[in-house]
């Protein structure tokens, strides 16, 4: 996971855990602070470890808490103070074309496991090659099913690089105009980042109804209209032989030679 480096004060408490007063020994007269602390830098996730199952979870019910009665809820549903514990994990996807989803907003931990600022990338850059072919399947059977989706991931190690596992929600949401074109998502990673960008392959993927005890589809390449047409086309070979052509046999009789002229006749010129 991500570990942003803040100060962290253990203000009012001593190093055995007691209360702290300004005028114990060992202590900062103007901070109250032990003074073998000061300065010291400690890691937020050394205090609260990152919990992929709580953070999805967390994600799950606050979707299902903006449906209202409905089966998905709108865009505009969401609120970022509602998802304030989880708000460093979340992304929102825009569909942009079959399979392919544009991130309109995106959290600090996807900024840090890539490196830069995400908004307006696709979110199949954190995907290696090898893995994007089915993630788009299945982002593509959240937005047609409509249904829920949940990726396992797993980044390799490599040089500077830990091995990382993370987990990935897909939630769909409807748009302005009431299609089915957005998703409300979460990416969490747990190891250290190591140096970005990280990519991960997809280990496992699961689809959910949205309704409980409803139907899911399969994810499935985005082709499967054109399977017949696909099929043929992957038959045929690579290179288009040259069209075939006949030619007559040569004359062999004076008459026949005779045949193949045309006499041609010219208009008499006037004075």
């Amino acid at each position: 996971m991500v570990g942003c480096e803040i100060g962290l004060w253990q203000a009012g408490r001593s190093v055995k855990g007691g209360p702290l007063s300004e005028r114990e020994e060992g202590t900062d007269s103007k901070t109250g602070l032990p003074q073998d602390a000061a300065g010291q830098i400690l890691r937020l996730q050394d205090y609260e470890t990152c919990r992929p199952d709580r953070v999805l979870r967390e994600m799950r019910d606050y979707w299902d808490g903006i449906r209202r009665g409905r089966a998905i809820p709108a865009r505009s549903d969401v609120d970022p103070r509602g998802i304030a514990r989880t708000l460093d994990y979340a992304f929102i996807l825009e569909r942009i074309a079959p399979g392919a989803g544009r991130l309109r907003l995106a959290g600090r931990h996807l900024i840090d496991l890539m490196g830069m600022e995400v908004r307006g990338m696709p979110i199949c850059a954190f995907l290696n090659t090898t893995s994007r072919g089915r993630f788009s399947d299945v982002l593509e059977s959240v937005f047609k099913a409509p249904q829920i989706a949940r990726l396992t991931l797993h980044g390799k190690a490599d040089y500077a690089r830990p091995a990382l596992s993370a987990q990935m929600l897909l939630l769909p949401l409807r748009s302005d105009l009431g299609d089915v074109t957005r998703a409300l998502g979460c990416l969490v990673a747990e190891g250290d980042t190591g140096i970005a960008p990280r990519r991960f392959d997809l280990i496992d993927d699961e689809v959910m109804p949205i309704i409980e005890g409803g139907k899911t589809v399969t994810p499935s390449p985005s082709t499967i209209g054109f399977a017949e047409g696909s099929a043929e086309f992957a038959r045929r070979p690579g290179r288009r032989a040259p069209p075939t052509v006949t030619t007559a046999p040569p004359p062999e009789t004076p008459e026949e030679r005779r045949a193949m002229f045309r006499v041609i006749q010219t208009a008499p010129e006037t004075e």
